[in-house]
């Protein structure tokens, strides 16, 4: 550092850090990455400190993992310290941390009253300090979740998202993700499942499964379809009453996943499909498969299997090469495909891709003109699929409670959530009417719709199907 300083102070002119490929710091071949020396990737266990499991253990889980002991082999174990106590050279435990860092009630080092905490031991990884009890009891059970920090809820609400997965193996030409996110690597089954059960013990209802590219779980693994039975297991956790799969890859899906996602109690119908575009030739030039017709014959399986099924997609307009025809296609695909949700982009260069190179590059103002098109479009088509739903019984997990005010037109409590094909933030939400005492925040709750405005849906209360349980979130009062 002091070198580039006066590098830098003498007129040498300052190059700046240039990031690495991560697609290039794992190996090519999927099934050898699980044993390969070990890599830093978001979202995933201390591989370099647990053997790569064999086959077996890539199948249906069985039994849950016992309280408390959900990613054990990469959480320090909690020792029965005591604050206050001397460790071998005499020093105080915990004497290097300022007095305004130390949790509230921890009694001064020198003082004759010291008081033990409640928690658990945290040290340093490099050894040369000593140890602090921290008063936060519910660290102890926290999932092994990326490097040896410890993990913790942000708020108590009844969903949250579950990491699946890091990285992408596909080249699409407009996306930079697989340069700064690496190579596909699966978390273990053992280490969704145990942060699963975290969640639930924490009052989490619905897990929203999450990565760069779901389809893909488990081909590192040894197992392609290890999503189908991934998710069944999910399901069983206790107190969890929905499990939701984001980001489906088109070209990957299959009638064994289909299947899975559409008849296995606990997992919604909901499918996160990335079209990006309806136009063969097109899509070809993204680096991506399908067109219009193999993308309605995929989603009139979805809703022969489920006939209110969710279904969701994202589209780019303005890629390089672009015609008007192209454009017509994509309409017509999305006016034929009857989404719940879309969400529309305007095709802009990320650096280091592919298709940064390409000629055929659209001005701002066409590009303006066909994002303005197409949203408008999409905005009525999706008004009108939610009003469709008007007078179906919807499950909806209720999120959020209000208490209408004394001249409001329907009296009592209001509430707000989510219906089964309805995703967390981007998807619309339910306003529940007519909701009774004692209905409370993460129960599942039917209701009829009775009336939409665009995406969002307005349904009176019917029954509760699936009430939360006491289950203490104890990890956000500490």
């Amino acid at each position: 550092m002091s070198d580039r300083l006066r590098s830098i102070l003498s007129g040498t002119k300052h190059h700046p850090h240039t990031p690495r490929d991560r697609r290039k710091l794992l190996p090519l071949s999927p099934a050898a990455r699980q044993s390969a020396t070990p890599v830093a990737t978001p979202g995933h266990g201390d591989h370099a400190h647990s053997a790569t499991p064999a086959h077996g253990d890539h199948a249906r889980s069985g039994a849950a993992p016992a309280h408390g002991d959900h990613g054990s082999a990469v959480i320090p174990a909690q020792r029965d310290h005591a604050h206050g106590s001397s460790d071998a050279a005499g020093s105080t435990l915990g004497d290097h941390v300022p007095s305004a860092l130390k949790p509230v009630g921890t009694p001064d080092a020198a003082a004759d009253t010291a008081q033990p905490l409640k928690g658990r031991m945290v040290a340093a990884s490099d050894g040369t300090r000593n140890e602090l009890k921290i008063d936060a009891p519910d660290l102890a059970s926290a999932p092994a979740s990326g490097p040896r920090v410890v993990r913790r809820r942000l708020d108590g609400g009844p969903m949250a998202p579950l990491k699946l997965a890091s990285g992408c193996d596909r080249r699409c030409a407009f996306c930079a993700i697989p340069m700064f996110r690496g190579a596909f690597i699966s978390r273990r089954p053992t280490e969704v499942l145990g942060e699963a059960h975290w969640l639930a013990e924490n009052g989490v209802r619905e897990l929203f499964l999450v990565s760069e590219n779901s389809t893909s779980y488990g081909k590192d693994l040894g197992d392609l379809r290890l999503l189908e039975t991934l998710v069944a297991d999910i399901a069983e956790v206790p107190g969890i009453t929905r499990v939701r799969v984001s980001y489906l890859q088109p070209a990957e899906m299959r009638p064994t996943l289909l299947a899975a996602m559409t008849s296995t109690p606990g997992v919604v119908p909901y499918f996160d499909l990335s079209f990006q575009h309806a136009s063969g030739p097109l899509l070809r030039r993204m680096r991506r498969f399908g067109d219009s017709e193999r993308f309605l014959e995929l989603i009139a399986q979805v809703r022969a299997a489920a006939p209110a099924a969710g279904i969701r997609s994202n589209v780019i307009v303005g890629f390089p090469g672009e015609t008007e025809e192209d454009v017509d296609i994509l309409c017509d695909f999305l006016s034929r495909a009857g989404l719940d949700a879309i969400g529309v982009f305007g095709y802009s260069d990320e650096d280091g891709t592919e298709a940064e190179t390409y000629d055929g590059k659209l001005d701002e103002d066409t590009i303006a003109a066909r994002l303005d098109r197409v949203t408008r479009l999409a905005e009525d088509l999706t008004s009108a699929r939610a009003e469709s739903r008007i007078g179906d019984l919807v499950e909806v997990l209720v999120e959020s409670l209000t208490t209408a005010p004394d001249d409001a037109p329907v009296a009592g409590q209001t509430g707000e959530g989510r219906a089964a094909h309805q995703g967390p933030e981007v998807d619309g939400s339910t306003t529940l009417v007519g909701l009774p005492e004692g209905v409370r925040i993460g129960d599942l709750v039917s209701a009829k719709v009775s009336g939409s405005d665009g995406v969002d849906l307005i349904a009176e209360f019917a029954a509760v199907v699936n009430p939360q349980d006491d289950r203490p979130a104890a990890n956000l009062t500490a």
